[in-house]
């Protein structure tokens, strides 16, 4: 199962956190809501993505990419913020082609968010964080 070892923002205990869990993960010590980053590939996006439950910004990115560079500490950040009420899952496009194909992926970064596994909103190109910050605010009210 993939997992990741996530710092609890509050009391800074390592969690292992799971790519695909009901409800939300929460801290083993201090149970306050953890940031849930997660990276997905081609054969787990599914699972880990379009669940009902939690929303997830998805992250379309790739290492050479010099913008993705520079909005993927601003995602981090809304994640940590919005802890317990979003889910960040980041996909390289080089190593997902089916997923570039599937989502028609043609500049990086693109970042979309999924509610209960349907595209709600979608976005190419870097963007500063009050521009992403509101962009998600107003994907999550539709």
């Amino acid at each position: 199962m993939n997992r990741a070892v996530i710092r609890c923002p509050q009391c800074g205990k390592s969690n292992r956190v799971p790519a695909v869990a009901d409800g939300r993960p929460r801290c083993g010590n201090c149970h306050r809501d953890l940031p849930w980053v997660v990276e997905a590939g081609d054969a787990d996006f599914s699972a880990i993505a379009e669940r009902p439950g939690v929303p997830v910004l998805v992250d379309f990115w790739a290492v050479w990419c010099g913008p993705c560079r520079m909005v993927s500490p601003v995602l981090d950040k809304l994640a940590h913020e919005r802890a317990g009420h979003i889910k960040l899952v980041k996909v390289d496009v080089d190593q997902t082609p089916q997923l570039s194909a599937r989502f028609d992926i043609k500049a990086v970064p693109t970042l979309m968010v999924i509610v209960d596994g349907k595209v709600v909103a979608r976005r190419a190109g870097a963007a500063p964080a009050p521009v992403l910050r509101n962009w998600l605010e107003e994907a999550l009210t539709k």
